[in-house]
């Protein structure tokens, strides 16, 4: 082992452990920033150390020094103009897009390295070359698939593109499996040392991986951006063997494992398994022929002031915030208001569902944005046995995670699906724009209920009326 191996391989070995230590600290929101910094360090580390090893063992031309540096620059730019510029709501079809980026780097790293062979070294007879040929193979198969895949799945959530019939023509089942046969068989030509199937496994991936994405609902999309995460992860593993890097190898596995763990979160918040979410079309089509669709009969609605009056009253407040607070921006106008009750000595929580604004975390990022403090934010486990002592409960644009069906109703979709015990507290409120459905497509048997009353409006300027009103009570002027 010469020196720039050893360089390298200290080099490699620093960057896993500091990105081991990045998502580590990524699940809390209080390190979440400081870890992020970290693990995108870590990356650059590697990037360095690469380029030097490169540098002091073959050289680098000019040329391609010149791509490194060009390319190095757009992406840092792209990158940057993107965190400053997408909303929060937006994130989904964020994370998403940057998963199809992860693939497609996947996939050109793997057909570069197929087309420009720099590894001709191997010994004859040994298997070096099978596994080379084999790790190429499954990077350009999961990394089309995760491409393609994911561009989907971020116009789907973007709005700008709608597929309702072909959710339920069932012949897309056998379309895809004729995809899956096509890249099968291109793979074992590819493995086989016949170089022009590259471009059909290329072709086939790309195409399998639209056509299982574009029948799945915009509701079950935050589910199968995380598989796409998943997908992305394992492509960059296998473009690790193929440029024989270590970190990439780790880092790959790692963001592959975090995936599916994320997956089996989401498809347990949510109620769906991977098989129904992935082939079963769309919830909201099979919530129709539910026993929990009909009409509302009990609704109560109320003003503004008497929602005031109420949480004037309150002792502890619990608010349970979702997809609408993000729509509307309403974080820091929220803030405002829990700001005043906790003057008034109002104790505020803020309870937060594992799905909570389409994706784990969506929440309690929002939040943050907010300065709400971390110790306010409770899981939904920790949460749920305090609502029978609540006062008042302030429901901020979710539907699903709090509807009772999921507990009561054996018919409904949604039943099994773990969901905030909203009901049991004295007083709900619902902030919403109207009575449209949540992802299920199905009613919510909370609005029906007699200690739920209706605020309709847009949630940030309901909250917005609602500090007046609390300041018109003498609320948060003590």
């Amino acid at each position: 082992m010469n020196l720039p191996d050893i360089i390298k391989f200290v080099i490699d070995l620093i960057a896993v452990l500091l990105l081991a230590l990045g998502i580590k600290g990524l699940s809390k929101v209080r390190s979440a920033r400081e870890a992020n910094i970290l693990a995108a360090f870590a990356m650059l580390l590697s990037v360095v150390g690469l380029l030097a090893y490169y540098l002091g063992t073959s050289g680098i031309p000019i040329q391609s020094w010149a791509w490194i540096i060009i390319g190095s620059l757009v992406g840092s730019l792209l990158g940057t103009l993107l965190a400053k510029k997408v909303p929060m709501t937006s994130m989904p079809e964020t994370v998403a897009l940057f998963n199809g980026f992860g693939g497609m780097s996947s996939l050109l790293v793997a057909v570069g390295a197929f087309l420009f062979p720099f590894n001709e070294g191997a010994k004859a007879g040994s298997i070096e070359p099978f596994i080379n040929d084999i790790s190429i193979s499954v990077s350009i198969f999961v990394g089309a698939i995760t491409f393609s895949g994911s561009i989907v799945a971020m116009a789907k959530l973007q709005g700008w593109l709608s597929t309702p019939g072909w959710t339920q023509v069932k012949a897309r089942h056998f379309v895809n499996i004729a995809f899956g046969a096509t890249s099968l068989l291109a793979f074992i030509y590819l493995i086989s040392g016949n170089i022009s199937s590259i471009w059909l496994l290329v072709i086939a991936s790309s195409l399998l991986g639209i056509g299982v994405t574009l029948p799945i609902g915009g509701a079950d999309m935050p589910v199968v951006i995380s598989l796409l995460n998943s997908y992305s992860g394992i492509a960059a593993a296998a473009a690790g063997f193929v440029v024989d890097s270590q970190l990439l190898i780790v880092a790959g596995a790692m963001v592959g494992a975090a995936g599916l763990i994320l997956t089996q979160v989401m498809c347990k918040g949510m109620n769906r398994s991977l098989v129904s979410v992935l082939f079963g079309g769309s919830l909201s089509a099979q919530s129709t022929k539910s026993s929990g669709s009909g009409e509302y009969t009990n609704i109560t609605s109320c003003s503004v002031e008497e929602c005031a009056l109420t949480l004037e009253a309150a002792n502890r407040v619990i608010v349970v915030p979702g997809y609408g607070l993000a729509v509307a921006q309403a974080q820091h106008t929220l803030r405002e208001v829990t700001k005043k009750l906790e003057q008034n000595g109002i104790e505020v929580v803020y309870a937060i569902h594992p799905v909570a604004g389409r994706m784990p975390g969506h929440m309690n990022v929002l939040l943050a944005e907010a300065d709400v403090p971390y110790e306010q934010l409770k899981e939904m486990d920790i949460v749920n046995p305090e609502f029978p002592a609540t006062d008042v409960v302030l429901v901020l644009g979710a539907n699903d995670v709090v509807n009772p069906q999921a507990k009561n109703d054996k018919s409904s979709p949604l039943y099994g699906m773990p969901v905030l015990d909203v009901q049991e507290a004295r007083t709900v409120f619902v902030i919403k724009r109207g009575m449209s459905a949540g992802y299920s497509g199905i009613k919510n048997d909370l609005f029906d209920l007699p200690n739920t009353s209706m605020v309709f409006g847009d949630a940030k300027k309901v909250l917005s009326e609602l500090i007046g009103e609390l300041k018109d009570l003498g609320v948060g002027e003590k």
